[in-house]
């Protein structure tokens, strides 16, 4: 009897198991769809085509709705459905000034003290926008932009500011998104701005790179700030 009691747990282990990664698998999927803009913001959605768009069932998609709404980046809406969230000029410019505060310092600090490898990383990461640049490779754009700035902070190695760092990282997204869509001439802009900047740390020159730091990062925002 105790063994057939093991095995008949093993079982309810398992079953739970699977229902969990589904819901895990639901919530991962349905994420990407909305940092990808394939799910555009102000849409509305039922649950049941985002089912069918998952390939799943209604009830591990309805748990990671829960979880994407706690984190802000859709809503439920009585009568309505699922609508995915829009960011605000507030959200946009909160996520900026947070950023403003926290990289050009990073970068200050890290000035003159990268090794080799990490100077290669930064390289190899402007070589692959430049490529993505030429290609006009959207997403791969997209991606090569927030790796840049995890990067750096990275290379910090200061685990309060990782922390933050990855608070922001939908966000950062989300922002790099909306500005490739909008201000596609930003592109060319970013690659020569990032340029500098790595090039100020390399060469040690700290103040520089915090400034031109500040400077990308106010660009940015200033595409989202109404016209005085």
């Amino acid at each position: 009897m105790a063994k057939k009691t093991a095995v008949a747990s093993g079982q309810s282990v398992n079953v739970w198991g699977s229902r969990s990664a589904l819901k895990q698998q639901a919530y991962v999927d349905l994420k990407q769809l909305i940092l990808a803009g394939d799910l555009p913001a102000g849409s509305v959605q039922s649950v049941r085509q985002l089912a069918l768009r998952l390939e799943m069932s209604k009830t591990p998609v309805q748990a990671a709705i829960e979880r994407l709404e706690a984190e802000g980046l859709l809503m439920l809406a009585p009568q309505q459905g699922v609508v995915i969230r829009e960011l605000s000029i507030q959200d946009i410019a909160n996520h900026y000034e947070i950023r403003q505060a926290i990289e050009p310092f990073v970068v200050r600090r890290l000035a003159g003290r990268l090794n080799e490898l990490q100077i290669e990383i930064l390289h190899q990461n402007l070589e692959a926008f430049r490529k993505c640049l030429s290609e006009m490779n959207l997403p791969g754009l997209r991606e090569t932009d927030a790796e840049f700035h995890q990067h750096l902070c990275g290379f910090q190695h200061n685990q309060e500011i990782q922390r933050v760092m990855k608070q922001l990282r939908d966000k950062l997204h989300r922002v790099i998104f909306q500005v490739t869509n909008q201000f596609p001439e930003r592109l060319h802009e970013t690659y020569d701005e990032h340029k500098a900047i790595v090039e100020s740390i390399s060469s040690g020159d700290a103040e520089q790179a915090a400034h031109l730091m500040h400077m990308h990062l106010e660009q940015g925002l200033q595409r989202f700030l109404p016209k005085r």
